[in-house]
């Protein structure tokens, strides 16, 4: 019995080796809110969901397979949960059952296995009921597959039949088995013989039978006795067991895979309950360089703050490079996050975070965000940054995608913008796609005067007052990032707060007269903040709630 439910013609493997990038993935892409809203509190949906979208599909027939499941699952939430907690209900009996010191044994092993496949067909009853009952509703390939050989397997007759011969083989009357005398006269050919109406003589044949009664005190006797016995039933506890495997490889193949899609439920309900959209995507071949959206968002920052956020439209089709420049906390950093999160997801069958997305496929993501400074100091950050980037050079193959987040910017700006132009000019002559958030002009600026057909240019959009939309919107980038918007709203909102009295006195300029201005700061009396101090973030760029 195959389950196939992630693939049409083979099952998951879950003992793949995790991918050489996986940490800076989850990293740089912020993954820990999404998996913990898959997951529910689960730790087996968490780690089915990092193992599946982790090591997504670079075949959009196989996407479109899982999609399809996916869809199915969705419109049947109810009949989903019910199966996956069969499933689990099952393989929970398994552990229950313990294999104690005379399960070792053919008699305790025949036993156990006797138990544990009563309980197995139990459960798989169950599912052949609600592929009855909900039969109808589901119009996947994966599942009227699964569906149909739950009944064809699974019908009246072979239930009974199974039930028959798992009652038979308690042997209340007593084990029939035949052997043969081999050297040494020690017993060989054990045959377990079945007891039927004509009795046992004739089950044998009409050879000459001799009864021996053994003394109940006899130990020894006894123990030979339950030794003769053991070897009459080792042939069928061992095909017994070999079933009861069997059976129990299809539960857990079972709840493994359908834990995927009882993640996207979970998922699907908590975007739901913040109201922000998902659609499932159209993924097309790699190569053909697609990309198009509207509305796509960073899901995990949804989550994170609770609420929803701003959403774009890009219309990127034939485009091998995106630059993205503009203000500072103008939401660049998500909107590259949400590109990488829509490429994870769709490449894993999911749903994506976008009222409209359709993409080409990469055969891998690969990621380079900025980093903290390296507290040990053993090297500097530049050289840092060359390290991860020389890893991604020997792991980048054609039809890639990469994400650079601020690349280089570690260095003066003539030297960065050099080293990010050779590297981003010999990823795209290798058929690499690159999606590069960057605050240096001069790398942005000479991209623009290139006039690459290939070549994307979208800017953070800032009204005229400064206020961020954390939209982005085409446009070539401009030599200035508006810090100095954030210097304003950082420091006017301190002065605010802390009032004229506690402003320092050295630093203090007097307001014009008659004008009711408090006394100022001068930027020369004012510490420049870190851009990491939280005073200003992204996550103000969340809309309200519609």
């Amino acid at each position: 019995m195959k389950v196939r439910l992630l693939y049409r013609n083979a099952d998951f493997d879950p003992d793949l080796p995790p991918a050489a990038n996986e940490a800076d993935l989850i990293e740089d892409l912020g993954l820990e809110p999404l998996f913990a809203a898959l997951a529910k509190g689960d730790a087996f949906l968490d780690e089915v969901s990092r193992r599946v979208i982790l090591r997504g599909l670079a075949d959009p027939t196989e996407i479109r397979y899982r999609q399809a499941i996916l869809r199915d699952c969705l419109d049947n939430e109810f009949a989903i949960r019910d199966m996956y907690a069969i499933a689990g209900s099952a393989i929970e009996a398994e552990k229950r059952i313990w294999m104690d010191a005379n399960a070792r044994h053919p008699g305790g092993l025949l036993q156990r296995s006797i138990e544990l496949l009563t309980t197995f067909f139990q459960s798989l009853e169950k599912l052949r009921k609600i592929a009855e009952e909900n039969g109808a509703g589901f119009k996947s390939e994966g599942m009227k597959t699964l569906f149909g050989m739950l009944a064809r397997e699974l019908d009246d007759d072979y239930l009974k039949s199974v039930k028959a011969q798992l009652a038979s083989l308690t042997f209340r009357d007593g084990v029939l088995a035949t052997a043969s005398l081999g050297d040494g006269n020690f017993g060989t050919d054990y045959v377990l013989r079945r007891k039927d109406k004509q009795g046992w003589r004739e089950a044998i044949g009409d050879r000459q039978s001799r009864t021996l009664d053994v003394d109940e005190r006899d130990m020894r006797a006894s123990e030979t006795l339950s030794a003769l016995r053991d070897r009459g039933l080792a042939i069928a506890a061992t095909a017994l067991g070999k079933s009861t495997d069997h059976v129990l490889g299809f539960f857990v193949m079972l709840r493994f895979e359908l834990a995927f899609y009882r993640a996207c439920l979970n998922l699907r309900e908590r975007l739901a309950a913040l109201e922000e959209p998902i659609c499932l995507p159209k993924a097309e071949p790699p190569g053909t360089c697609r990309f198009a959206c509207q509305g796509l968002y960073d899901p995990s920052l949804a989550l994170t703050i609770g609420r929803q956020v701003v959403g774009n439209d890009v219309q990127g089709d034939g485009k091998g490079l995106i630059v993205i420049t503009g203000a500072h906390h103008g939401g660049k950093t998500s909107f590259l996050r949400s590109v990488g999160l829509a490429q994870l997801m769709m490449r894993a069958g999911m749903f994506v975070a976008a009222e409209r997305y359709s993409a080409d496929l990469c055969s891998t993501l690969l990621t380079h965000f900025r980093r903290e400074e390296d507290p040990s100091m053993t090297s500097g950050k530049l050289d840092e940054e060359l390290a991860r980037m020389n890893a991604i050079i020997d792991a980048v193959r054609p039809n890639d995608l990469v994400l650079f987040n601020d690349s280089f910017a570690s260095t003066n700006e003539r030297e960065g913008s050099e080293i990010a132009r050779q590297i981003v000019r010999a990823l795209l002559e290798s058929g690499v796609k690159v999606c590069y958030v960057t605050h240096l002009y001069d790398l942005a600026h000479g991209f623009a005067r290139s006039r690459r057909p290939d070549a994307l240019f979208l800017r953070a959009e800032r009204l005229p007052d400064g206020t961020r939309t954390f939209r982005l919107t085409e446009g070539e980038p401009l030599p200035t990032s508006y810090g100095e918007d954030l210097y304003r709203r950082v420091f006017a909102d301190r002065v605010a707060a802390e009032g004229t009295a506690e402003a320092p006195q050295a630093a203090e300029t007097p307001g014009e007269p008659g004008t009711g201005e408090a006394p100022r700061s001068t930027p020369a009396a004012v510490p420049k903040a870190p851009e990491a101090s939280g005073a200003v973030t992204e996550s103000t760029g969340s809309r309200p709630a519609a």
